[in-house]
């Protein structure tokens, strides 16, 4: 446990940033779950609209430096290579 002040304020500093990215994290994933259901559904336009909606939640993150920016581009690019697939 910490003894010093300042090691008690880090605590506490990083405790609410660790909240804030946990609640990022969570919109975005929130965000692409709703395009994989809408793609196991079949519903392309909706699949597409709800990817661009998660799209912009992806890069918020990485702009907020919870998510590194390839993996985004990789998590964004597979999702509309599946809606691409739907018939």
């Amino acid at each position: 446990m910490a003894n010093t002040k300042s090691a008690k304020a880090k605590i506490r500093e990083i405790s609410k940033k660790t909240d804030v990215n946990k609640s990022v994290r969570n919109r975005y994933r929130t965000f692409i779950k709703k395009v994989e259901l809408n793609i196991v559904s079949g519903n392309k336009s909706a699949a597409k609209t709800a990817l661009r909606s998660a799209e912009s939640e992806m890069m918020s993150a990485v702009s907020k430096k919870i998510v590194h920016k390839n993996t985004a581009a990789r998590k964004i690019s597979r999702l509309s290579n599946k809606i691409k697939s739907l018939k």
